[in-house]
């Protein structure tokens, strides 16, 4: 172990004292760099542009809480399809397991927008304006001066002005990026909660890709934590050849007496957490690879093969095979394949239109004292998803030798519904006579007249008890 090599118990984030210790990891060129910013540019245009492509008249992915209806490209789903929702949530869950157990923390260095928007603006921002990191490490040591003032101060405008444009394509995710330009040009005191709620995002992102930083990994995210759960010794890892690597050269040192390791530090002063991988996987990695092009760099130097760090599993380091599919992967595997056949199932039914019958606000039922009838109100919730045609939908009371008893008043029938979400209200009068108990079952028969789908559901006439 090196002198300079930090004491096991002790994070590279932190001084002796406890307090945070800020990096300034290098910035590093090769070959694994330049895959992950073309990804990261990928991922940033998909998040910038998404939401102002528009299909059929309604955005391509709007998450509109305060309607309670969801967008997904041509398909639109309403709050009462909460099981399309816990299919998506937990086929997430379980595809980031899935992939965890076999490329390791692949989402974090590669997908995540902590480290996407970090790497990709904020940290070019810095570099262009401070310099590389030894610039900026000797910029934080020294005293204040004109020359330090105003390149924070275009540091930080310059972040603040990243930080309000990706709050507002966030919030454009959630109100609609059509509706949300509107109103921006308005007076923010028309829409004080709206106005206050993007201030909020703007300083949330522009504290965290700023200054928190690299402590969101290491402290708040829990993904890290769930790391050593999910991944094994077959997962792929950034792993140090320790065979190839040991002993490292000490200062002194003759080349026929250590290995390939040098011992330059390359690898810890490009690590964006700052820790030594060469201690093994640990929480703090994230899998973005900048040790592995700055140790290539440094073996291409010195003439010596690359690879002394590598995308690869412990069990390859150690000699052993690696296992792709195992039964935790075989376990995720399956979960996946049964919550896509139930989200392709729930989607099929939505597709054709669903129903749902509440009872009207108020009163559950109101006496008509000159007909001697007690009348009901019902609401019949009727939704189409992803359809733009027009359906005709027929209304039918069941049973069927009822219905002569009962006055049933509905605006339209059969009723016209076209790519929505309808609430139709249907009133019902009848004698209280044909209760029982004051409550009778009946059935309201839905049925789509193109098509012969038919919903049937269940609700309760309701009147005095006598």
């Amino acid at each position: 172990m090196s002198k300079r090599d930090l004491h096991e118990s002790r994070l590279g984030t932190t001084n002796e004292d406890g307090s945070r210790a800020f990096i300034y990891p290098d910035e590093v060129e090769g070959k694994w760099k330049t895959r992950r910013i073309s990804f990261y540019w990928f991922l940033i245009i998909i998040y910038l542009v998404l939401p102002w492509i528009y299909i059929d008249g309604k955005q391509s992915i709007l998450l509109n809480i305060a309607k309670r209806e969801f967008s997904f490209f041509s398909y639109t789903f309403y709050a009462h399809n909460a099981p399309l929702v816990l299919f998506l949530l937990l086929g997430f869950i379980f595809a980031i397991g899935f992939i965890t157990s076999i490329f390791g923390r692949v989402w974090c260095g590669w997908a995540c927008p902590q480290t996407v928007f970090i790497d990709t603006i904020f940290r070019k921002i810095e570099v262009l304006i401070e310099g590389n990191a030894r610039k900026r490490k000797k910029l934080d040591d020294s005293p204040w001066s004109l020359d330090k003032v105003l390149r924070r101060s275009i540091k930080w405008f310059l972040f603040l002005i990243v930080s309000l444009h990706i709050a507002h394509t966030f919030l454009g995710y959630f109100m609609g990026t059509h509706y949300l330009l509107r109103i921006s040009m308005q007076n923010p005191m028309e829409h004080l909660g709206l106005f206050l709620g993007v201030n909020l995002l703007t300083a949330i992102f522009f504290l965290d890709f700023g200054w928190f930083r690299e402590q969101f990994c290491i402290i708040a995210c829990p993904y890290g934590r769930m790391q050593s759960v999910i991944m094994d010794e077959h997962s792929m890892a950034i792993v140090y050849d320790a065979k190839r690597g040991e002993p490292r050269r000490q200062p002194g040192d003759k080349k026929e007496d250590h290995a390939d390791c040098i011992d330059c530090f390359a690898c810890v002063r490009a690590c964006p957490t700052g820790i030594d991988i060469r201690r093994g996987v640990q929480l703090e990695c994230i899998a973005c690879t900048n040790c592995i092009d700055a140790c290539d760099d440094i073996m291409r130097k010195i003439n010596m093969p690359e690879g002394l760090l590598r995308y690869d599993t412990q069990a390859s380091i150690d000699g052993n095979k690696t296992k792709v599919l195992r039964p935790r992967n075989i376990i995720y595997l399956m979960a996946l394949f049964i919550i896509t056949a139930g989200l392709i199932y729930s989607v099929n039914i939505s597709s054709n239109f669903t129903a749902t019958i509440l009872r009207g606000p108020g009163q559950p039922f109101r006496t008509i004292v000159k007909e001697n009838k007690v009348m009901n109100h019902f609401q019949v919730v009727l939704d189409q998803s992803g359809d733009i045609h027009q359906r005709n939908i027929q209304f039918k009371i069941l049973p069927q030798e009822l219905t002569e008893h009962l006055d049933i008043k509905i605006p339209k029938n059969p009723y016209p519904l076209k790519n929505n979400h309808k609430r139709v209200n249907v009133f019902i009068k009848f004698k209280s006579d044909i209760l029982a108990g004051g409550s009778r079952k009946i059935t309201f028969e839905l049925k789509d007249l193109e098509s012969n789908y038919t919903i049937n559901r269940e609700a309760s006439l309701v009147g005095p008890i006598k």
